[in-house]
């Protein structure tokens, strides 16, 4: 409450908490979260901030879970430009993107062969 409901560390406590609802498999009530997340941290720090490419990861990870792979990609690779611009391309951070997204590719792949295969 000291914060309000606009500070960024509110918005990493909404991240956090959609990231948990997304564990109890609550991905609707997850995805409400992390959006909301999302417009705290562009509007309070700006759509290039190192904290708006953890909450688009985060969001990514969501849809991938449900398997919106096309909707996923996109949020993916705009974290990851952020984080390389913002970050330096050797940050442990644009690592864990660079697997989010490549765990996605798999993912995907996986997905069309058991499609053609059925």
């Amino acid at each position: 409450e000291m914060l309000g409901p606009n500070h960024s560390e509110f918005a990493a406590s909404l991240n956090n908490l959609a990231s948990l609802l997304k564990d109890q498999g609550k991905y609707n009530e997850a995805m409400s979260y992390h959006q909301r997340a999302l417009k705290i941290c562009e509007e309070m720090l700006g759509p290039n901030h190192p904290d708006v490419a953890t909450t688009l990861n985060d969001l990514a990870g969501l849809l991938q879970a449900q398997g919106k792979y096309d909707e996923a990609k996109p949020l993916y690779e705009r974290a990851l430009i952020i984080r390389e611009e913002m970050l330096g391309s050797n940050h442990p951070d644009v690592a864990t993107t660079l697997n989010d997204l490549a765990g996605l590719f798999q993912m995907s792949l996986q997905n069309s062969l058991h499609r053609s295969t059925t």
